[in-house]
């Protein structure tokens, strides 16, 4: 059942045997939009576990208050950019390609961090703000399909937009927060800090998505 209303804004509800009938609600207001997407925004990137991979990788390799800073805010600038731009119809890439790729993308950090623990320091390590906006990119047409299942107010669509970003960045620094806090821990009560942790962190994380690019493109062809 779809309610139009006057304003333009709409109501849809899906009618089930078991509960027949709805209550066709007011409008939304401007706050309750912008609060709606924020929360989904934060809920979509903690539950987002290949995003938060990504970023886990990426700390991995960076060490540093100032790089760990511009690292995580050219993250954020690229994923902003095809998010608004995937979201408002200006951009449009399959979802599986884009799905398989973000996983290669983790693979791809989690082999530079053994790289560098071998004595070769690659891309990501020299300049990690290119390799995250560069993958960003590819994690914003991800983010754009999570909004597309819920989809925009069409009175409100710069604030819902807005909002979902602002509530994904929220989500993001809280995980960085985290795990930052998780390491400092670690340091003072295990001193000095066994060798194995690191190499062990990357494999796993490398491990568990490179079963999800195969799982992924497998999935082409289902």
């Amino acid at each position: 059942a779809r309610v139009e209303r006057l304003d333009g804004s709409s109501q849809v509800e899906r009618l089930e045997a078991g509960a027949p009938r709805f209550v066709v609600r007011a409008p939304a207001g401007t706050f309750e939009i912008a609060w709606s997407y924020t929360v989904l925004g934060v809920e979509h990137i903690l539950g987002g576990i290949d995003h938060l991979l990504f970023v886990f990788a990426l700390l991995l390799v960076v060490s540093g208050g100032k790089r760990i800073v511009i690292t995580i805010t050219a993250f954020t600038v690229a994923h902003s950019i095809t998010l608004i731009s995937a979201s408002l119809g200006w951009m449009s890439v399959p979802g599986p390609p884009v799905e398989a790729i973000i996983a290669l993308s983790i693979v791809f950090v989690a082999a530079e961090v053994l790289r560098g623990l071998q004595g070769h320091p690659g891309m990501t390590a020299r300049a990690p703000w290119v390799v995250a906006f560069s993958f960003g990119l590819l994690h914003g047409f991800g983010f754009a399909g999570a909004l597309a299942e819920t989809g925009l107010p069409q009175t409100s669509i710069p604030v819902a937009l807005l909002m979902f970003n602002v509530g994904v960045e929220v989500g993001q620094l809280l995980f960085v927060a985290a795990i930052l806090v998780a390491a400092a821990v670690g340091r003072r009560l295990v001193t000095p800090t066994p060798g194995w942790v690191v190499p062990a962190a990357a494999y796993s994380v490398g491990s568990i998505a490179a079963f999800w690019t195969i799982e992924r493109v497998a999935s082409f062809w289902s």
